[in-house]
């Protein structure tokens, strides 16, 4: 059964065909791709709606489409997923999250960051959930930290054919937490 989270401002729910063309708008906006290889094609985004709402109905879960409660304006995404690049750190669930540009610096992120991770320990039953970023962004950074994430300092190489040695976004960082860190965070 599909799992929709609502937090105060916040609904992070299944993907609708309304979606398409905003989510392909912020893909395609280069400043909120500032630290991805590149800009992301209509078909790369609607390859991810499809992938993400195929993996909400078998699931449960996924990146969910992030809309704001008070005037349901899609936003952008908020999730949990497996990562599909194979990586030393796997097996693994990762936190993630893109929120076109007239969104930011609202709280959005960390606020729909902090309700995916909940789920994901108190609901889903997960032991751990991590979360990786180009060691430059700084921004996503911060929120990782907000929800509770710490800095493993297991910094890597992404393995992206597109990042060449020495592009200042192939180093990424890697942030976990623990499901007994979160329940931790909570009782405080």
């Amino acid at each position: 059964m599909p799992i929709e989270i609502i937090t105060e401002r916040l609904l992070l729910r299944m993907w609708k065909s309304s979606d398409r063309d905003p989510y392909a708008a912020l893909n395609a906006d280069p400043v909120v791709m500032r630290f991805f290889p590149g800009l992301q094609s209509r078909e790369g985004s609607d390859r991810d709606i499809d992938r993400w709402g195929a993996e909400i109905n078998e699931r449960g879960w996924s990146n969910w489409a992030a809309e704001t409660r008070a005037t349901g304006q899609f936003i952008g995404f908020i999730g949990l997923s497996i990562p599909r690049r194979s990586l030393s750190f796997m097996p693994c669930v990762e936190l993630g999250y893109r929120l076109a540009q007239e969104h930011w610096g609202k709280g959005y992120a960390t606020e729909g960051a902090k309700a995916a991770v909940r789920v994901g320990f108190e609901q889903l039953g997960f032991e751990e959930i991590v979360s990786f970023t180009p060691v430059i962004n700084i921004p996503s950074r911060r929120v990782m930290e907000r929800v509770g994430m710490t800095n493993a300092n297991e910094d890597f190489n992404y393995p992206n054919p597109a990042l060449t040695e020495g592009s200042e976004l192939k180093r990424h960082c890697l942030y976990r937490i623990s499901r007994e860190r979160w329940l931790r965070i909570k009782a405080a």
